[in-house]
């Protein structure tokens, strides 16, 4: 998404906030993350060879995040996932995110996170063109969290790490999300991240949006 489009929604989200502070609601737009892959650069060398520079395929609607051409296989127990994404630029820590169905195909059990805490995950192979890497901790089910600009925030009165609710009836499948963990920065585009299993719980797609609730009472 262009940043002319981004710019419109948060305009529109003010301009909801201001017509109806009762409610104090929001409507966010919804990412479905699939299985993806974060890497530092030591392990992007190792997978991919010395110096290697990733490749941009799309931009992601978060400013400054890509998906790249180039893609992995992760390996567990029980099995393994090939044309794994990797989501540039490269990170201080290596990260695998993948949804509850796909840890069971690998024969992995790792917890609910927050993206980039990974101490004490599951461990997972990564399979390059050019090498491999066993992580011992590194493989993560991502939490629903919702990505907030800073203006945002403030008019609804939210803090970093809140958790709200997220509502989205416009769907086949009716759903609420709990414990919807609040990001905030000035440098993010409003927009709430769910894996596949639970996008597929009610039936949602790419760009559809909910209606964030609980706002007054985050805590």
């Amino acid at each position: 998404m262009n940043e002319i489009n981004t710019r419109q929604i948060i305009t529109n989200v003010l301009k909801q906030l201001n017509d109806s502070t009762q409610t104090r609601s929001v409507e966010v737009p919804i990412g479905v993350s699939a299985r993806h892959c974060h890497l530092c650069e030591k392990d992007l060398d190792t997978l991919f060879g010395k110096g290697y520079q990733l490749t941009k395929r799309t931009d992601l609607k978060q400013p400054g995040q890509y998906a790249a051409n180039e893609s992995v296989s992760i390996v567990g127990p029980r099995g393994s996932i090939e044309n794994v994404r990797i989501l540039g630029p490269v990170r201080k820590l290596t990260q695998v995110e993948v949804s509850f169905t796909d840890s069971m195909k690998l024969g992995l059990r790792p917890p609910v996170r927050e993206s980039g805490n990974i101490e004490g995950s599951s461990p997972v192979t990564i399979v390059g063109p050019k090498g491999s890497i066993y992580l011992k901790e590194g493989l993560i089910l991502a939490q629903a969290h919702i990505h907030m600009p800073l203006e945002i925030a403030r008019q609804t009165n939210i803090q970093d790490g809140d958790y709200v609710q997220v509502e989205i009836s416009e769907c086949i499948r009716p759903i609420r999300f709990e414990k919807v963990k609040i990001r905030i920065s000035t440098k993010y585009a409003l927009e709430m991240h769910i894996d596949t299993d639970e996008a597929n719980a009610g039936l949602i797609t790419n760009g559809q949006f909910g209606k964030l609730i609980k706002v007054g009472n985050c805590k």
